[in-house]
């Protein structure tokens, strides 16, 4: 589970979107939970900023359908199921899965040796355990295979999708980090070989193993049995 107890403050130019990230991630990894009170004051304090952009980004959130607003009592996480968690992971398979699989005959040498090099600086930053670092290189690596697909309205829907997986809780969990090494170095394999079925699976495998982590961590802290219900 992720550190959040002590997060940078935030510049202005990343508010509110970066906010509405954080609460996004707490609500995802399972610090926030459905029907749990939002303090505005609280959040604002924790990331060294003032209320007015925290309450823009938990309208943003109230848009996504993340979070409600009870009339005089303020903002609770909206209901978050299982099937609503697995059914984020199929789609961002699926859809991962038709880019990478028009990536394997668009992707050049320039760009297979950045998957390389991204690949090997994640493997520093895993080493050093340095997750803001993990958190960028490991959305670069999709990222240039992505562009690489060259289905730019395919590949924002996806980027769309991916802001709600929790990526403080991924980069700090020490098996995740290491699995993502060798996802990668498989991705890589079956780009270099333009094998898209091999590139699919691979892919998948990679998305999936995210999948489980999480639904296998919100199980152990009996996340649906426990959530609390406004009164």
């Amino acid at each position: 589970m992720s550190d959040m107890s002590t997060p940078p403050p935030l510049r202005r130019v990343q508010l509110p979107d970066a906010i509405a990230a954080h609460v996004r991630n707490a609500i995802m990894s399972g610090l926030l939970r459905p029907g749990e009170f939002i303090r505005l004051d609280a959040i604002a304090a924790e990331l060294g900023t003032s209320v007015t952009p925290v309450r823009e980004a938990l309208l943003q959130l109230r848009g996504e359908g993340m979070v409600q607003l009870l009339p005089r009592r303020g903002y609770v996480v909206a209901p978050l199921s299982r099937v609503d968690i697995v059914d984020l992971f199929e789609i961002q398979s699926h859809i991962g899965g038709v880019l990478i699989e028009r990536a394997v005959d668009r992707i050049g040498a320039e760009e297979l040796a950045g998957l390389e090099t991204i690949n090997k600086r994640l493997q520093s930053a895993v080493r050093g355990k340095e997750s803001a670092e993990i958190e960028r290189l490991e959305y670069a690596f999709h990222r240039t295979i992505n562009v690489s697909a060259d289905s730019r309205k395919l590949a924002y829907v996806l980027y769309n999708i991916s802001k709600y997986l929790p990526r403080h809780f991924y980069s700090a969990d020490a098996q995740w980090r290491a699995a993502a090494n060798r996802d990668h170095k498989r991705i890589i394999e079956a780009l270099r070989a333009g094998d898209a079925a091999a590139a699919r699976q691979a892919q998948a495998a990679h998305v999936m193993d995210g999948r489980e982590r999480l639904l296998k961590h919100l199980d152990a802290i009996d996340f649906w049995e426990t959530a609390q219900r406004p009164g």
